[in-house]
């Protein structure tokens, strides 16, 4: 799909700016484009510092949360934590069950079968868990809309603690506490952790109540532990749970923004430098152990993993890894999940194809087409989102799959911007069986014969709400910058930014009017990428462009290209070379 280049203009008080920070003129430029233009602003952003993290008891529900666990240690009541299945639940269980097993506690997680169970809470797993002895239940990254559930909990007489980041509905389950940043009423300055985030604050809080000057864990927690400087253990610990939270975070697609970015990038310190058994396995595994881990790293090697075994099957393998595992357990884990994160690739290109051809055989490629609402049985269910994205990334679209068996569906939905996928089926309700999720991913639940009247609302609420303004792919460029400013000394600059991801996008520049070197070619696996050089008033640069194998005859018959392109650094051999990483192109013949 053709992109529309959105270019920034070059800001007027970045040379000012960045005298002030003593940073590129460039970088000041991108700091201003992220509303930190300030210096003060921008120095704390520059420099992320874990005292700028809020105080854990100013979460929302998490002193009342912590009596209770409090309690419930104390007396030896066994807790179970109920978490999700992908990273961001994951890991925000195994946060929570290490900072309660330091505690001394009789501490236990359920995670669902993401294909038998589906998302969230459900009462059937409650009863069970109660019928196991459970008196207090925690949700992580899941239960703010757990209603029946909660339900089910009181009726027994069990207490249910949600922690939670997801979208609050109308209705909140009535349970002994909510843990969650944007509750009604709230004044929490930082409304967009990771349920990995959320359950950081509350172990930090749980830390506090059971620490001592010594360090040690005391018999009876303190009354509050507000401001207390945690030493000792849980010191350690919560040094350790960085890790954790930093995977979490990056892998959720949460802003990394605020409280997130700070997490991010002590985290990524934390998981790098992990001593924990099923981390350094993990990392082994994906072949990072002797490396400096970025966003990408976790986005694209980490997290593909651990969400495999959900995915492919049962979660609890991964939470296994990120907990009790031991060091030969571990590799036995790591090594599984590998293989399932290869097998999960197969069954992802397959869907995908099929799907490309039921978009082509129903007309959905046409440019008057607001939304994209595809079903078949034999579709994977856990694969499914992921489709759903590589859908939305080729047609931009905003796009729900949907995988029938047995007169049921599963679906998974991935939307754009401008376009809130859960407010769509809020719209659409009537026709569901249950959904939740984020603005811009979401899950649903629907009869197989639920999904005509669906799909004819979906489109028609979409055709309401999206404009071709909406329906036009942008690219929005940082900087125009000519290839003699993209130097080593620039991108050393540019990773102060770091880490990227949402709401931090890795900044991309432009150069136009560039010659395109010798003859350029496809390489790598099935050829889909280009490879090619370029030269401008004197300096060249080699190309990389993944998945761009179809511009390969434009590019070789055009006589100057405009390139969109991110810097990056490759280090080959011990030779290192400033490379361009490319998002776009435009081609002239003049």
């Amino acid at each position: 799909m053709t992109k529309t280049w959105q270019i920034a203009p070059d800001w007027p008080g970045r040379e000012s700016l960045a005298r002030c920070l003593r940073v590129s003129p460039i970088v000041a430029q991108l700091l201003h484009q992220r509303n930190l233009g300030d210096p003060d602003v921008a120095r704390r952003f520059l420099q992320p510092s874990l005292n700028d993290l809020a105080e854990p008891s100013s979460l929302p529900g998490a002193t009342a949360a912590a009596d209770r666990i409090c309690r419930a240690v104390r007396d030896h009541e066994k807790i179970v934590i109920y978490g999700d299945y992908d990273v961001d639940g994951l890991t925000a269980t195994a946060i929570l069950w290490h900072c309660l097993k330091l505690a001394g506690a009789e501490a236990d997680f359920y995670v669902p079968h993401r294909l038998e169970e589906g998302y969230g809470l459900n009462t059937q797993a409650i009863t069970n868990l109660i019928d196991q002895g459970a008196r207090l239940i925690i949700t992580v990254d899941c239960g703010i809309s757990a209603v029946e559930p909660a339900k089910v909990a009181a009726a027994a007489g069990v207490d249910l603690i949600v922690t939670d980041h997801h979208l609050i509905d109308s209705d909140l389950p009535v349970c002994h506490s909510i843990v969650h940043p944007s509750l009604p009423g709230s004044c929490y300055p930082y409304r967009e952790l990771s349920g990995a985030g959320v359950a950081f604050k509350l172990a930090w809080l749980l830390a506090q109540r059971f620490t001592v000057a010594d360090g040690s864990v005391p018999k009876t927690p303190a009354a509050n532990g507000s401001g207390i400087r945690v030493s000792g253990s849980f010191r350690e610990f919560l040094v350790s749970a960085t890790g954790l939270v930093g995977l979490g975070t990056v892998a959720d697609v949460v802003p990394l923004t605020g409280e997130n970015r700070v997490l991010a990038a002590f985290g990524l310190k934390g998981l790098a430098n992990s001593s924990q058994p099923g981390l350094q396995a993990l990392l082994e595994s994906a072949g990072l152990t002797s490396a400096k881990l970025d966003a990408y790293d976790i986005g694209f090697k980490l997290a593909p993993r651990l969400n495999a075994a959900g995915r492919m099957g049962h979660a609890q393998l991964a939470l296994e890894l990120l907990t009790r595992a031991s060091s030969a357990r571990s590799a036995k884990i790591a090594d599984y999940l590998a293989k399932q994160n290869v097998q999960r690739r197969k069954v992802e290109k397959k869907i995908l194809d099929e799907a490309i051809q039921q978009i082509t055989e129903r007309g959905l490629d046409k440019s008057d087409t607001r939304a994209i609402v595809l079903a078949s049985r034999g579709w994977h269910a856990g694969v499914i989102g992921i489709v759903a994205s590589r859908i939305v990334d080729r047609y931009h679209r905003p796009t729900v799959m949907i995988a029938l068996e047995d007169g049921t569906g599963q679906g998974s939905a991935r939307s754009i911007p401008g376009f809130n996928i859960c407010e769509a089926f809020h719209a659409c309700a009537r026709w569901l069986d249950r959904f939740g999720g984020h603005a811009m991913a979401a899950g649903l639940a629907i009869s197989a014969d639920n999904i005509e009247p669906f799909t004819q609302a979906f489109s028609e609420y979409a055709q309401q709400q999206l404009t071709l303004a909406h329906l036009q792919q942008q690219l929005h460029i940082d900087a125009m910058a000519s290839l003699d400013m993209v130097t080593e000394e620039l991108l050393l600059d540019l990773n102060r930014l770091a880490p990227f991801g949402q709401g931090n996008r890795r900044p991309i520049f432009t150069t136009e009017g560039c010659t395109v070197l010798d003859e350029p070619r496809c390489v790598g696996k099935g050829g889909q990428t280009l490879q090619f050089a370029v030269a401008r008033d004197g300096t060249t640069r080699k190309c990389v462009a993944f998945r761009k194998a179809n511009l390969l005859k434009k590019l070789s018959t055009c006589k100057k290209v405009s390139l969109a392109y991110r810097p990056i650094l490759n280090d080959f051999n011990g030779y290192r070379t400033v490379d361009l990483q490319i998002e776009d192109m435009q081609f002239s013949q003049t």
